[in-house]
Protein backbone atom coordinates (compact mmCIF):
# COMPACT_ATOMS: atom_id res chain seq x y z
CA UNK A 1 0.00 0.00 0.00
CA UNK A 2 1.41 3.34 -1.02
CA UNK A 3 0.56 6.90 -0.22
CA UNK A 4 1.91 9.05 -3.00
CA UNK A 5 2.11 12.78 -2.52
CA UNK A 6 5.29 13.71 -4.35
CA UNK A 7 4.85 16.33 -7.07
CA UNK A 8 3.90 15.91 -9.89
CA UNK A 9 1.23 13.54 -8.59
CA UNK A 10 -1.86 15.73 -8.91
CA UNK A 11 -3.60 16.98 -5.75
CA UNK A 12 -1.69 14.75 -3.33
CA UNK A 13 -4.61 12.36 -3.39
CA UNK A 14 -4.90 9.19 -1.33
CA UNK A 15 -4.26 6.73 -4.10
CA UNK A 16 -4.85 3.37 -2.50
CA UNK A 17 -6.43 2.04 0.67
CA UNK A 18 -5.85 0.65 3.25
CA UNK A 19 -2.33 1.87 3.98
CA UNK A 20 -0.06 2.21 6.96
CA UNK A 21 2.36 5.03 6.23
CA UNK A 22 3.58 6.83 9.31
CA UNK A 23 5.28 9.66 7.47
CA UNK A 24 4.49 11.70 4.41
CA UNK A 25 7.03 13.02 1.96
CA UNK A 26 7.12 16.74 1.34
CA UNK A 27 6.98 18.34 -2.09
CA UNK A 28 10.78 18.49 -2.07
CA UNK A 29 11.85 14.88 -2.48
CA UNK A 30 15.24 15.65 -0.92
CA UNK A 31 13.68 17.06 2.25
CA UNK A 32 13.15 14.92 5.35
CA UNK A 33 9.72 13.40 5.80
CA UNK A 34 7.39 15.19 8.19
CA UNK A 35 4.75 13.52 10.36
CA UNK A 36 1.15 14.43 9.70
CA UNK A 37 -0.43 16.90 12.10
CA UNK A 38 -3.83 16.04 10.69
CA UNK A 39 -4.35 13.14 13.07
CA UNK A 40 -7.65 12.02 11.59
CA UNK A 41 -6.01 11.63 8.19
CA UNK A 42 -3.19 9.67 9.79
CA UNK A 43 -5.69 7.34 11.44
CA UNK A 44 -7.47 6.77 8.13
CA UNK A 45 -4.18 5.94 6.46
CA UNK A 46 -3.58 3.39 9.21
CA UNK A 47 -6.89 1.71 8.45
CA UNK A 48 -8.75 2.99 11.51
CA UNK A 49 -12.34 4.12 11.75
CA UNK A 50 -12.78 7.77 12.71
CA UNK A 51 -15.72 9.54 14.35
CA UNK A 52 -16.70 13.14 14.94
CA UNK A 53 -18.98 15.22 17.04
CA UNK A 54 -21.05 17.88 15.29
CA UNK A 55 -20.62 21.52 16.29
CA UNK A 56 -23.52 23.53 14.95
CA UNK A 57 -23.60 26.52 17.29
CA UNK A 58 -21.17 29.14 18.53
CA UNK A 59 -20.11 27.89 21.98
CA UNK A 60 -16.39 27.99 22.74
CA UNK A 61 -16.57 26.17 26.07
CA UNK A 62 -18.77 23.42 24.63
CA UNK A 63 -16.54 22.99 21.59
CA UNK A 64 -13.28 22.88 23.53
CA UNK A 65 -14.67 20.26 25.92
CA UNK A 66 -16.12 17.98 23.27
CA UNK A 67 -13.06 18.28 21.03
CA UNK A 68 -10.94 16.56 23.68
CA UNK A 69 -12.72 13.28 23.09
CA UNK A 70 -13.21 12.69 19.33
CA UNK A 71 -11.16 12.10 16.19
CA UNK A 72 -12.45 15.20 14.42
CA UNK A 73 -14.89 18.06 14.69
CA UNK A 74 -17.63 18.30 12.08
CA UNK A 75 -18.33 22.03 12.02
CA UNK A 76 -21.78 22.21 10.45
CA UNK A 77 -22.15 25.09 7.99
CA UNK A 78 -24.63 23.55 5.57
CA UNK A 79 -27.55 23.12 7.95
CA UNK A 80 -26.78 25.70 10.64
CA UNK A 81 -26.36 29.44 11.06
CA UNK A 82 -22.67 29.20 12.01
CA UNK A 83 -20.49 31.86 10.41
CA UNK A 84 -16.81 31.57 9.51
CA UNK A 85 -16.00 34.09 12.24
CA UNK A 86 -17.66 31.79 14.79
CA UNK A 87 -15.67 28.77 13.67
CA UNK A 88 -12.47 30.84 13.56
CA UNK A 89 -12.90 31.83 17.21
CA UNK A 90 -13.62 28.28 18.33
CA UNK A 91 -10.60 26.82 16.54
CA UNK A 92 -8.36 29.56 17.97
CA UNK A 93 -9.63 29.05 21.52
CA UNK A 94 -8.17 25.57 21.88
CA UNK A 95 -5.65 24.89 19.11
CA UNK A 96 -4.16 21.42 18.80
CA UNK A 97 -7.06 19.88 20.67
CA UNK A 98 -7.54 16.18 19.94
CA UNK A 99 -10.28 16.52 17.32
CA UNK A 100 -9.01 17.68 13.93
CA UNK A 101 -11.11 20.67 12.74
CA UNK A 102 -13.14 19.96 9.60
CA UNK A 103 -16.00 21.97 8.11
CA UNK A 104 -18.97 20.78 6.15
CA UNK A 105 -19.55 23.59 3.69
CA UNK A 106 -22.75 24.30 1.75
CA UNK A 107 -20.97 23.89 -1.59
CA UNK A 108 -17.57 23.81 -3.31
CA UNK A 109 -17.20 27.52 -4.06
CA UNK A 110 -13.70 28.94 -3.98
CA UNK A 111 -14.38 31.51 -1.27
CA UNK A 112 -15.97 28.94 1.04
CA UNK A 113 -13.00 26.58 0.82
CA UNK A 114 -10.47 29.44 1.06
CA UNK A 115 -12.20 30.78 4.19
CA UNK A 116 -12.34 27.32 5.75
CA UNK A 117 -8.66 26.61 5.24
CA UNK A 118 -7.49 30.14 6.11
CA UNK A 119 -9.12 29.93 9.54
CA UNK A 120 -7.37 26.65 10.27
CA UNK A 121 -9.56 23.78 9.10
CA UNK A 122 -7.61 20.75 7.95
CA UNK A 123 -10.47 19.24 6.03
CA UNK A 124 -13.66 20.07 4.18
CA UNK A 125 -16.79 18.04 3.56
CA UNK A 126 -18.64 18.91 0.35
CA UNK A 127 -22.29 17.83 0.18
CA UNK A 128 -24.45 16.57 -2.69
CA UNK A 129 -21.70 15.81 -5.18
CA UNK A 130 -23.48 14.53 -8.28
CA UNK A 131 -20.73 14.75 -10.88
CA UNK A 132 -17.03 15.22 -11.53
CA UNK A 133 -17.43 18.97 -12.05
CA UNK A 134 -18.36 19.56 -8.40
CA UNK A 135 -15.69 17.11 -7.24
CA UNK A 136 -13.06 18.93 -9.31
CA UNK A 137 -14.12 22.25 -7.82
CA UNK A 138 -13.70 20.80 -4.34
CA UNK A 139 -10.22 19.55 -5.16
CA UNK A 140 -9.15 22.66 -7.08
CA UNK A 141 -9.40 25.09 -4.16
CA UNK A 142 -8.33 22.74 -1.37
CA UNK A 143 -4.56 22.66 -1.85
CA UNK A 144 -1.73 25.00 -2.78
CA UNK A 145 0.07 25.06 -6.15
CA UNK A 146 1.52 23.33 -7.98
CA UNK A 147 -1.10 20.62 -7.36
CA UNK A 148 -4.13 22.91 -6.96
CA UNK A 149 -5.16 26.58 -6.80
CA UNK A 150 -5.56 27.63 -3.21
CA UNK A 151 -4.10 31.11 -2.82
CA UNK A 152 -2.09 32.42 0.12
CA UNK A 153 -4.20 34.34 2.60
CA UNK A 154 -3.61 36.12 5.88
CA UNK A 155 -5.71 33.88 8.13
CA UNK A 156 -4.76 32.26 11.40
CA UNK A 157 -3.94 28.83 9.95
CA UNK A 158 -0.12 29.24 9.76
CA UNK A 159 0.03 30.36 13.39
CA UNK A 160 -1.91 27.23 14.39
CA UNK A 161 -0.05 24.63 12.37
CA UNK A 162 3.54 25.82 12.31
CA UNK A 163 6.11 27.83 10.41
CA UNK A 164 6.24 25.24 7.61
CA UNK A 165 2.48 25.35 7.12
CA UNK A 166 2.62 26.23 3.44
CA UNK A 167 5.07 23.42 2.76
CA UNK A 168 3.13 20.79 4.73
CA UNK A 169 -0.52 21.73 4.29
CA UNK A 170 -1.13 19.83 1.05
CA UNK A 171 -0.17 16.52 2.65
CA UNK A 172 -2.33 17.23 5.69
CA UNK A 173 -5.48 18.40 3.89
CA UNK A 174 -8.44 15.99 3.77
CA UNK A 175 -11.10 16.46 1.10
CA UNK A 176 -14.34 14.57 1.68
CA UNK A 177 -17.26 14.47 -0.75
CA UNK A 178 -20.79 13.26 -0.05
CA UNK A 179 -22.86 11.20 -2.46
CA UNK A 180 -26.53 11.71 -1.68
CA UNK A 181 -28.52 11.13 -4.88
CA UNK A 182 -28.99 8.36 -7.47
CA UNK A 183 -27.17 10.61 -9.95
CA UNK A 184 -24.18 10.72 -7.63
CA UNK A 185 -24.37 6.95 -7.23
CA UNK A 186 -24.31 6.50 -11.01
CA UNK A 187 -21.22 8.74 -11.25
CA UNK A 188 -19.53 7.43 -8.10
CA UNK A 189 -16.47 5.94 -9.77
CA UNK A 190 -15.75 9.08 -11.79
CA UNK A 191 -16.26 11.26 -8.70
CA UNK A 192 -13.99 9.12 -6.55
CA UNK A 193 -11.34 9.05 -9.28
CA UNK A 194 -10.89 12.83 -9.28
CA UNK A 195 -7.34 13.59 -8.10
CA UNK A 196 -7.44 15.43 -4.80
CA UNK A 197 -10.57 13.71 -3.50
CA UNK A 198 -9.55 11.65 -0.49
CA UNK A 199 -12.76 10.27 1.03
CA UNK A 200 -16.22 9.51 -0.38
CA UNK A 201 -19.11 9.11 2.05
CA UNK A 202 -22.81 8.40 1.79
CA UNK A 203 -25.27 11.05 2.96
CA UNK A 204 -27.56 8.33 4.25
CA UNK A 205 -30.74 10.27 4.96
CA UNK A 206 -30.67 12.28 1.74
CA UNK A 207 -29.85 9.22 -0.37
CA UNK A 208 -32.95 7.60 1.08
CA UNK A 209 -35.08 10.67 0.32
CA UNK A 210 -33.71 11.22 -3.19
CA UNK A 211 -33.92 7.55 -4.17
CA UNK A 212 -37.30 6.90 -2.59
CA UNK A 213 -35.94 3.81 -0.85
CA UNK A 214 -36.09 3.43 2.91
CA UNK A 215 -32.81 2.56 4.58
CA UNK A 216 -34.34 -0.83 5.37
CA UNK A 217 -34.89 -1.48 1.65
CA UNK A 218 -32.37 -3.76 -0.01
CA UNK A 219 -32.42 -1.50 -3.07
CA UNK A 220 -31.09 1.31 -0.89
CA UNK A 221 -28.23 -0.87 0.30
CA UNK A 222 -27.44 -1.83 -3.28
CA UNK A 223 -26.93 1.87 -4.04
CA UNK A 224 -24.65 2.23 -1.02
CA UNK A 225 -22.69 -0.87 -2.00
CA UNK A 226 -22.13 0.45 -5.52
CA UNK A 227 -20.61 3.64 -4.09
CA UNK A 228 -18.47 1.57 -1.71
CA UNK A 229 -17.18 -0.64 -4.53
CA UNK A 230 -16.55 2.30 -6.86
CA UNK A 231 -14.72 4.25 -4.16
CA UNK A 232 -12.42 1.37 -3.37
CA UNK A 233 -11.86 0.68 -7.07
CA UNK A 234 -10.71 4.30 -7.40
CA UNK A 235 -8.30 3.80 -4.50
CA UNK A 236 -10.07 6.14 -2.08
CA UNK A 237 -11.50 5.83 1.43
CA UNK A 238 -15.19 5.06 1.96
CA UNK A 239 -17.44 6.19 4.78
CA UNK A 240 -21.03 6.92 5.79
CA UNK A 241 -22.55 9.93 7.51
CA UNK A 242 -24.59 7.72 9.81
CA UNK A 243 -22.30 6.22 12.44
CA UNK A 244 -24.76 3.41 13.15
CA UNK A 245 -23.28 1.84 10.01
CA UNK A 246 -19.86 1.59 11.67
CA UNK A 247 -20.76 -1.91 12.81
CA UNK A 248 -23.07 -4.63 11.60
CA UNK A 249 -23.87 -6.12 8.20
CA UNK A 250 -23.66 -2.81 6.31
CA UNK A 251 -20.37 -1.60 7.76
CA UNK A 252 -18.08 -3.22 5.18
CA UNK A 253 -15.06 -1.06 4.29
CA UNK A 254 -16.53 2.05 5.97
CA UNK A 255 -14.02 4.15 7.92
CA UNK A 256 -15.20 7.79 8.08
CA UNK A 257 -18.34 8.76 10.01
CA UNK A 258 -20.18 11.81 11.23
CA UNK A 259 -20.77 11.50 14.96
CA UNK A 260 -20.36 8.21 16.77
CA UNK A 261 -18.59 7.13 19.95
CA UNK A 262 -15.93 9.19 21.67
CA UNK A 263 -12.41 7.81 21.89
CA UNK A 264 -12.41 7.53 25.67
CA UNK A 265 -15.98 6.71 26.62
CA UNK A 266 -16.83 10.33 27.39
CA UNK A 267 -20.50 11.27 27.20
CA UNK A 268 -21.90 14.76 26.58
CA UNK A 269 -23.22 16.47 29.71
CA UNK A 270 -26.84 16.28 28.57
CA UNK A 271 -28.07 12.77 29.08
CA UNK A 272 -30.34 10.97 26.68
CA UNK A 273 -30.32 10.26 22.99
CA UNK A 274 -28.28 7.92 20.88
CA UNK A 275 -24.70 9.18 20.82
CA UNK A 276 -24.18 7.59 17.39
CA UNK A 277 -27.25 9.22 15.89
CA UNK A 278 -26.45 11.97 13.37
CA UNK A 279 -28.18 15.33 13.62
CA UNK A 280 -31.29 15.99 11.53
CA UNK A 281 -30.59 15.59 7.83
CA UNK A 282 -27.95 12.86 8.24
CA UNK A 283 -29.80 9.90 9.73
Amino acid sequence: MKFLSVVPIVFCSLLTFPAVPLLVQSADSSAPKAPLYNTVKQKLLEGKQVFSFTQSKMDIADYCERAKHYDFTWFEMQHSTLEFADVEKMIAACPHVKATPMIRLPDAQEWHIQHATDIGALGVVIPTVDDVDRAREAAKWSRYPPVARRSTGMGQAPSLWGVNYHQTFNDNMLVVVMIETPTGVANAYDIASVPGIDVVIIGNNDLSWFSGFAQTDERYHQLVDKVRADTLRAGKIFGQANATYATGPYSKDAFFFQNGPSNDGWQPPKAGGNQSAPPPGER
